[in-house]
């Protein structure tokens, strides 16, 4: 198939995309009054422009962001691509280390941080940056100024006077022009993980983003005038996709939620906002039904009118009607993604006839690889693969026996960002790329997932979570000779074998030994992102069973 389908150029999307929805509402953030049009965001992207070009940033260099969703974050996001430069998104609740790693990683100039976070960060420790940036006072929270050239600060101070100066007559919608970026130009580097040695940055072409750009503009995700809530991690490639990069592409208003998203805060949230699309993870969805779903449909009388065939489509109906109007009522579908829902949920609403459907996708492709709209959704699948893409299953029978999923197409990564070793185990020589999933497919591209034989987890709430990162953190803690994460439920659970020699030195027995191992898990819990905790720890009195190459075979222990 042709890898570019949509023939588009990214950027001029988005030039057309500001100058025609000029007056429409872009972006607020909930709770606050302030809105911001098309026009005053295409602006406040111009001052960026201005900004970069005054310190020496050049297209191509990398520009870091890191802090909660903010209406700041998307400016900054958004003037870096529109500018020609990388963007490398951090997500908020990376420990400070492996962020601090991710930013020497991948060579970028500027850093743009939440204050709160920057009193965990050493400037000395990264020694490639020329300044740090507050998000959320504009200010200069530290730089490196060449003897002789101005300083950030006063370039910061001038930029008012010099953009007016620049733009005398006012920054009009004829004032939006954005270079003419090479398709295969990285637009974007988002790290699966910080660790130094487990580093993947995940190099998103332009081209990349376009597929999933066009894709949500011709399947009317979103459109011009419709309204979005945001509340998914941009930093995370679903969220950066179809809540930020598809709708602004549209003339979409999105109202961004930085807060955590409880169910309550969230359906206060949607209540208000009203969205014509939601993008949501399952763990959201999950919790609502076994909050507000489930206490109704075990009460007594309602069990006893759901087993008589003429009585449960009107309960159903009842309960679709309450659930769409808990969204916000307003909404064509809900999409799921990010983790695999739950099986009984999903049966659920199906029943009920809850307009949902599942897609699927990874960071890799930046990140969509399959979808169906909710009236054509098969349950249990995961949607069909998209037009501008490709899939197979290594299998002698793809549609019955499961086997690896694979993809090629215009939305497939460009490999990882200097480490090229991952990428050619990543992308076999014909271009597929190996997603790691176990799967089935339909003549007619469907997907359907049976399970990862990667060692990566993924997060109720959809995030990676590399399990090699937090054992290596947790074996070297006191008496733990070696460690293997495995999932337990919706929790994540370290096997460990002890180090019975040093135990006896210091005359621990395992009595004495299961505090030091609760100490361990609560320290090894302050240096993970808060997806990535341990809830228990249970130890084992035999080695793990290896490879000849002395890997663990985790198959066994999963």
């Amino acid at each position: 198939m042709d890898c570019n389908y949509y023939q588009e150029n990214l950027l001029e999307v988005y030039q057309q995309s500001f100058r025609h929805n000029w007056s429409l509402p872009a972006l607020a953030e909930y709770g606050s009054n302030e809105v911001l049009n098309y026009g005053e965001f295409a602006r406040r992207i111009a001052r960026i422009h201005m900004f970069y070009s005054q310190i020496g940033v050049r297209p191509g260099d990398k520009v870091a962001v890191m802090g909660k969703n903010s209406v700041t974050w998307v400016i900054v996001y958004m003037a870096t691509i529109t500018y020609g430069a990388t963007i490398v998104p951090i997500l908020a609740d990376f420990n400070p280390n492996d962020a601090m790693h991710i930013v020497n990683h991948s060579g970028s100039k500027v850093l743009f941080l939440s204050q709160s976070i920057w009193e965990t960060f050493d400037f000395d420790e990264l020694p490639g940056l020329m300044a740090v940036i507050s998000l959320e006072t504009r200010k200069v929270l530290a730089e490196r100024t060449e003897e002789g050239k101005e300083s950030m600060e006063r370039v910061i101070r001038n930029l008012t006077r010099r953009f007016r100066s620049k733009y005398r007559d006012g920054f009009t919608p004829e004032d939006v022009v954005y270079p003419k970026v090479a398709k295969d130009d990285v637009a974007e580097i988002n790290y699966t993980s910080g660790t130094t040695g487990f580093s993947k940055g995940v190099m998103l072409t332009f081209d990349n983003l376009l597929g999933n750009v066009m894709f949500g503009i011709r399947s009317r995700l979103h459109y011009e005038g419709s309204r979005a809530l945001s509340f998914l991690p941009l930093a995370h490639a679903y969220g950066c996709a179809f809540d930020m990069l598809v709708p602004l592409a549209t003339g979409t208003f999105i109202t961004i939620f930085g807060k955590a998203p409880t169910p309550r805060l969230l359906l206060g949230a949607l209540g208000q906002v009203r969205p014509n699309l939601v993008i949501c993870v399952p763990l959201i969805l999950e919790k609502i039904y076994r909050k507000q779903i489930v206490p109704m449909i075990t009460k007594r009388a309602v069990r006893w009118a759901l087993a008589l065939p003429l009585i449960d489509g009107a309960i159903y109906s009842k309960i679709r009607k309450k659930l769409v109007e808990a969204f916000g009522g307003e909404f064509e579908e809900v999409i799921i993604g990010g983790a695999p829902l739950n099986g009984e949920v999903e049966e659920f609403l199906h029943r009920i006839k809850f307009p949902f459907t599942v897609g699927y996708g990874m960071t890799e492709c930046g990140p969509l690889i399959s979808y169906t709209p909710w009236r054509e959704f098969i349950p249990s699948s995961c949607g069909r693969t998209l037009p501008n893409m490709e899939s197979k299953v290594n299998s002698p029978d793809p549609e019955h026996v499961p086997g690896e999923i694979c993809v090629r197409g215009q939305d497939r990564m460009k490999g990882y960002y200097r480490n090229p070793d991952a990428t050619e185990l990543a992308i076999d020589a014909e271009g597929w790329l190996h997603t790691g999933d176990m799967g089935t497919r339909s003549a007619d591209g469907t997907l359907f997932i049976k399970g990862r034989y990667k060692t990566m987890i993924l997060s109720a709430t959809g995030q990676n979570i590399y399990p090699e990162e937090i054992e290596a953190k947790l074996n070297n803690m006191p008496y733990v000779n070696e460690s293997l994460i495995v999932e337990r439920g919706k929790g994540l659970t370290a096997l460990v074998y002890p180090d019975f020699e040093r135990m006896d030195a210091d005359g621990v027995d395992l009595e004495a030994l299961e505090p030091i191992m609760e100490h361990n898990r609560t320290e090894l819990n302050t240096l993970v992102a808060p997806y990535e905790r341990v809830d228990h720890i249970q130890l084992t009195s035999q080695e793990f069973e290896k490879t000849p190459k002395k890997s663990i075979k985790r198959f066994l222990y999963s």
